[in-house]
């Protein structure tokens, strides 16, 4: 009878640790939306992630929420883009008092400079996730990061993104191949902001934006005349929205010149679950078939 007792009560014991347990893993917040899926996916079962700023939202002009510095606050890692894009991050982390790890995700990178009418900018461009390559080194820091606040879980975080990039590479081959599929004369198109030049950089694409790298830069009359010439002139085929642009520019545009617009691109925040990029993987490849569903001849 003794024996059952005592039985009994490692059980409950046991049953007892379990929400306990869950309370352990390794609160992490990540500024937006892309960041924190390439976070899941390094981290797994052993993080919970926060995301400041959530899918289909424009971290150029989030304006920080007094919770935001209490969930900064309870936070082990925080992980941001850097590169001058959370230009709200700094001010934030003072506010909270927030003792976290602070990582650069974009660590490594080397940053395009970005250009303006032939003219290069002292300004780095921070898309830089953009490239395929890159969001390899953000995954390689963000392994590092968390194996550092959590080193009993090093080998975990490392066996799950050694699998993460090599889905990586799948994905990468494949744009290269959707891309390839296009012909060179018909890779040109004009999204609503300066956020894919990474991509055009590495994949073989010329993109034009009538705003600046930030959506709360406002295009000049000038500048929307100057687009509406260059894809006359060009013959571009098409121009396409983004999840956290004003349409209206870019229909106006495609209203005045006749090119076609083509789906919804995802440039800086990913879709909600119900969208068709509710992930880092799914956002590259809802844009490269839109890429390709546009251009194709």
């Amino acid at each position: 009878m003794k024996r059952i007792f005592a039985l009994a009560f490692v059980a409950l014991a046991l049953i007892g640790a379990a929400p306990a347990g869950a309370q352990e893993k390794l609160k992490v917040v990540a500024s937006f939306s892309i960041l924190a899926d390439l976070v899941r996916n390094v981290g797994g079962a052993r993080v919970e992630v926060v995301s400041l700023v959530g899918p289909n939202g424009d971290a150029h002009v989030y304006a920080p929420s007094p919770s935001d510095a209490k969930t900064l606050a309870e936070a082990k890692v925080v992980v941001v883009n850097g590169l001058g894009f959370e230009g709200w991050m700094e001010r934030l982390v003072k506010a909270s008092g927030a003792k976290a790890v602070l990582v650069v995700a974009s660590r490594g990178v080397k940053p395009r400079k970005l250009e303006e009418h032939g003219h290069s900018h002292a300004e780095a461009d921070p898309h830089a996730w953009q490239s395929i390559a890159n969001a390899k080194l953000y995954v390689g820091n963000i392994r590092d990061a968390l194996a550092k606040a959590d080193p009993a879980s090093a080998q975990i975080y490392e066996t799950n993104a050694r699998d993460y990039l090599a889905k990586l590479d799948a994905l990468e081959a494949q744009v290269k191949a959707t891309i390839a599929a296009i012909a060179p004369a018909r890779r040109k198109i004009i999204t609503t902001h300066d956020a894919f030049g990474y991509f055009g950089a590495a994949y073989g694409m010329s993109f034009i934006a009538p705003q600046g790298v930030a959506t709360e830069s406002e295009a000049s009359a000038k500048d929307v005349a100057r687009i509406i010439t260059q894809i006359k002139a060009q013959k571009i085929p098409a121009v396409f929205l983004e999840n956290v642009t004003d349409p209206r520019l870019i229909k106006r545009i495609a209203a005045e010149t006749g090119a076609r617009i083509g789906g919804t691109l995802f440039s800086d925040a990913l879709s909600d679950e119900k969208g068709p990029a509710p992930t880092y993987i799914d956002m590259m490849q809802n844009n490269v078939r839109q890429f390709s569903a546009a251009l194709a001849s």
